[in-house]
């Protein structure tokens, strides 16, 4: 039976099978049986890599912190995460230089960064996704925003909706409009100013099919 571990670009924690590309920490969420008990228990939401210097762990342990799994960085971006500063760190040191060119300030430390995320990411007391509206022709590739058919990421002049399994298939990126986005706004700042998320096999190939065109399953790629 799968796990409920696997966030959606709402931020939901959900079971699915897949792994994903990355992991991600927002403390101990689960309780002796496995159950997601809380949505976070601090703020300094990170986004890691699923292999690092031969650690293990035993996935939702008790006691220790609930492993996430996001299909790939632009879906924890999205879902409020940021890339760690131990086992992501050049990608860590990507953001904190685009978070300053965004920001125009000086380089910002991870809980300048965590404090500023938290208020854009959650709504106070519901402990829900906050969104945000905006123009989509002002949108940065890499981020998320609520579609009709739900979540899609936008990349060049594609929106690509998101499922568990990968991207599907393209539509054409309206040249105008109203959307709610999902990502977070300073993230999407951060991808104004130039950081480019890692983004999951699919997208790039949904990216570069014909608009219509059916992209194939990827999921047993992550599924591991």
């Amino acid at each position: 039976m799968a796990r409920q571990n696997r966030v959606t670009p709402e931020g939901e924690i959900i079971a699915h099978p897949g792994r994903g590309l990355f992991m991600g920490n927002r403390g101990i969420l689960h309780d002796g049986g496995g159950r997601i008990v809380a949505p976070f228990r601090h703020r300094n939401w990170v986004c890691c890599v699923t292999a690092f210097r031969g650690r293990n762990r035993t996935v939702m342990a008790p006691g220790r912190y609930t492993e996430l799994f996001f299909l790939d960085e632009a879906v924890a971006l999205a879902a409020g995460h940021r890339p760690c500063g131990e086992c992501r760190r050049q990608d860590y040191a990507a953001f904190r230089a685009s978070w300053a060119a965004a920001t125009g300030d000086g380089l910002p430390d991870a809980p300048e960064m965590d404090r500023a995320l938290h208020a854009a990411r959650i709504a106070p007391r519901k402990r829900t996704q906050r969104t945000f509206e905006a123009e989509i022709g002002d949108l940065p590739d890499g981020t998320f925003i609520r579609a009709e058919s739900g979540p899609a990421v936008i990349l060049g002049g594609r929106l690509l909706p998101w499922s568990p399994e990968g991207y599907g298939t393209p539509r054409p990126r309206p040249a105008t409009g109203r959307v709610t986005v999902l990502t977070p706004a300073p993230s999407v700042a951060v991808l104004r100013a130039g950081y480019r998320p890692v983004l999951h096999p699919s997208a790039l190939a949904a990216a570069a099919a014909p608009a219509g065109t059916e992209v194939a399953d990827r999921s047993a790629e992550d599924a591991g």
